[in-house]
């Protein structure tokens, strides 16, 4: 993600994290735009928690360097979470055209409908505004997926939205030009146990549709044959993601929020 950002020549005044856990990304924000201001984002109060004691930590060694630098501590007064969001994606405090770049890192799976939250992330950017974004695909998990059609078709893994369908989402939301790319990573573990730990490390299940109870022990033992049934000739059993990347750029509006055309009359200058 900041490698592509890098081939990307702005200098955005105002940057939005969206899903932003717990702020690994936003002091790499910053510093790659000193001069903007970085937001944070996230769902969870738990994970702001976590990013507000990250910067609280970050600030506290900050001073104490400085104190010992300078007669003063020019970083007092600083709150810890400044700039940190709680909200839905799909529905920003934030205000129109507020925003120069949205910036999601495999975040956007959690939420249920992902044609609502382009269309609200177009609503809070400025024209030219990019939005950058990376989720995971359809093949993510496939391995555990596969395993647990051995006892039934429930559903047990996200659906993962296609990297076409994501296409199409921010076209029919008003995006221009989205490019989008995906690759493929594989972790391998020794155990069944281990991989299912990672699995479930994840952040859980939020599906609305998943099994209220436990897996009777048949049940569970046929899930766990499935899973080493794809235990590879190195003796390793792998674990697929398939991580989608996208961006696009929100475009001069064509019409008017009631649904009128505009005509823009350029006049030359003579």
């Amino acid at each position: 993600m900041h490698e592509r950002l890098e081939l990307v020549k702005i200098q955005p005044k105002c940057v939005l994290d969206l899903g932003c856990g717990a702020g690994s990304d936003l002091p790499v924000l910053q510093g790659q735009y000193p001069e903007g201001q970085v937001f944070g984002l996230d769902a969870s109060p738990a994970m702001l928690m976590a990013a507000s004691n990250g910067h609280a930590a970050a600030q506290s060694s900050m001073n104490r360097l400085l104190k010992k630098l300078l007669p003063v501590r020019i970083t007092a007064g600083i709150a810890p979470d400044a700039g940190l969001l709680c909200g839905d994606f799909a529905r920003l405090p934030v205000k129109p055209a507020a925003v120069d770049l949205i910036w999601s890192n495999l975040a956007l799976h959690w939420h249920p409908q992902p044609d609502r939250v382009f269309v609200e992330w177009r609503r809070v950017l400025r024209v030219d505004g990019l939005l950058m974004f990376s989720c995971f695909g359809p093949d993510t998990f496939k391995e555990v997926r596969a395993a647990f059609t051995a006892v039934g078709q429930a559903a047990h893994v996200l659906p993962f939205v296609d990297m076409h369908d994501l296409g199409d989402m921010l076209v029919n939301a008003g995006f221009s030009t989205p490019v989008m790319d995906m690759e493929t990573i594989t972790v391998t573990y020794d155990s069944i146990d281990k991989l299912l730990a990672d699995v479930r490390a994840w952040g859980g299940n939020p599906l609305m549709s998943r099994r209220r109870g436990l897996l009777g022990r048949r049940a569970w033992a046929r899930v766990m044959d499935a899973l080493e049934c794809s235990r590879r000739a190195d003796g390793k059993i792998p674990l697929s993601f398939e991580v989608v990347y996208g961006h696009a750029f929100k475009p001069t509006p064509t019409t008017t929020s009631s649904g009128e055309a505009i005509i823009r009359l350029d006049l030359r200058k003579k």
